[in-house]
This record gives C-alpha cells, structure tokens and sequence, in this order.
C-alpha cells in the first residue's frame, strides 16, 4: 500500500481528516481560524505506526491545495514538518518557525 492509496476525507462535523488503514480508522484533529488550519491531535490505531508519514504527507498535500496555512500542534506532525522543512516550510504561517 502506498500513500497514493490513502483516502483521505475531511470530516468537518468532528474536524478532523481521517483514512482507513488495514481496516481502522486514523485521525488528525484540526481547528480552523481564519486562513490557518491547526492540526492538534493524531490518533493512528495500533500496528499501523508504519503509515504515519504517509497519512500526514497526503493531509498536507490537502491543505496545500486549499491554498490554507498549517501550524502543527501535533507533536506528530510538528516532528514531520521539522524533518521536512525544506518541502514544508511554505506551508507554514508568514514568520512562524517549527
């Protein structure tokens, strides 16, 4: 399974972007002000650690393509994000530092 199979879908009542990996569901939390989108929590059920950057890249590429800024308060994803800066750091809001 590779990232391109991940389906990620945008639950606004519970807010949060979920997938479904080997039959369970994993989330990352989100709040939204303005044109900043905080992703707060990720839950990933247990044996699928494995797919976590690949579930978060697929989020961010979301996120990206609604022109939105990230902060990470996931320490998941702020990890990510720090690792990744390079690739990322356009997404961050103007200033802001991972």
């Amino acid at each position: 399974m590779s990232k391109e199979d991940l389906v990620i879908t945008d639950n606004e009542f519970q807010r949060q972007f979920e997938t479904t990996i080997n039959g369970t569901l994993a989330t990352i939390e989100y709040s939204q002000q303005e044109r900043k989108i905080f992703l707060t929590k990720m839950r990933m059920p247990d044996g699928t650690e494995h797919r976590q950057e690949d579930f978060i890249v697929a989020v961010l590429a979301e996120i990206k393509e609604r022109n939105t800024s990230v902060v990470p308060t996931s320490p998941e994803v702020a990890g990510f994000m720090r690792k990744n800066r390079r690739k990322y750091k356009e997404l961050l809001p103007v200033g802001m530092n991972i």
